[in-house]
């Protein structure tokens, strides 16, 4: 399509947006008689901060940042712990470094927190547990969050439970992983728990079970929000292929 039939097809779009809209009357103009820079203007100074303003918005922005400085937020906080060597800091940095996958700096960070008053915090402990079965220390990750709840018996996270379920799969106590999951399957908000119980049930030779829980996954799905399934999409888009095999 040559350049020129495609920006007055842009033109007359934005005019339609302008006036369906109710936007100053002056924006046709500009539109119009600049046909670049008025578009331009346009998208930036209306558009782009109601597009902003909603959930769908928000996310692409996010995206756009991802790919154009996917560590900012490393980054920043790094700043933030070397101006800073405060506790929050530090737990920012760590936290952090575990969705880059650097484990063995965080587990660092955690271990250098987990002392004085924040030597059993549930958080730090949680943190070097994570940081410890990503580095493949199951038994250490084990240990740890069997001493969280020993010292913090009244804490609850069902992220930490899911990890201590797979922690016990990853040593290979299948029953042990098993009972953990099917409490899991129970209470824990989204997808993820159920899929891994449903993946361990299938290598557990309990194929009927685990196909009734995947058919599950998807039967919440679709009753659920697009917000459901847009932050457990990962789990419903693993659920989905495995019902197609």
């Amino acid at each position: 399509m040559p350049i020129v039939v495609l920006s007055l097809l842009i033109q007359i779009a934005l005019v339609i947006h302008i006036v369906k809209t109710g936007r100053p009357r002056t924006w046709i103009w500009l539109v119009m008689i600049l046909p670049v820079a008025g578009s331009v203007a346009y998208l930036v100074l209306e558009l782009l901060p109601d597009f902003a303003g909603t959930r769908s918005g928000r996310k692409t922005i996010r995206t756009v940042q991802d790919l154009v400085n996917p560590d900012r937020d490393l980054k920043s906080a790094a700043q933030d712990y070397q101006t800073a060597k405060t506790t929050e800091n530090a737990l920012r940095l760590a936290q952090e470094l575990l969705l880059k996958g650097e484990y063995t700096e965080a587990a660092l960070l955690y271990r250098d927190c987990l002392k004085g008053i924040h030597e059993f915090d549930p958080l730090f402990m949680y943190g070097l547990a994570q940081a410890e079965f990503g580095l493949g220390n199951f038994a250490i990750a084990k240990e740890l969050l069997d001493q969280l709840i020993a010292k913090n018996p009244d804490y609850k996270n069902p992220d930490a439970h899911l990890l201590y379920a797979r922690v016990l799969e990853s040593l290979g106590d299948n029953q042990g992983a098993l009972h953990e999951f099917e409490v899991l399957d129970s209470y824990y908000p989204g997808a993820e728990a159920s899929y891994h119980f449903a993946k361990l049930l299938q290598k557990s030779g309990q194929t009927e079970k685990a196909l009734n829980i995947f058919e599950s996954i998807l039967t919440k799905a679709k009753t659920s929000g697009s917000y459901y399934n847009e932050i457990h999409g990962k789990w419903i888009k693993l659920t989905t292929l495995e019902l197609r095999r």
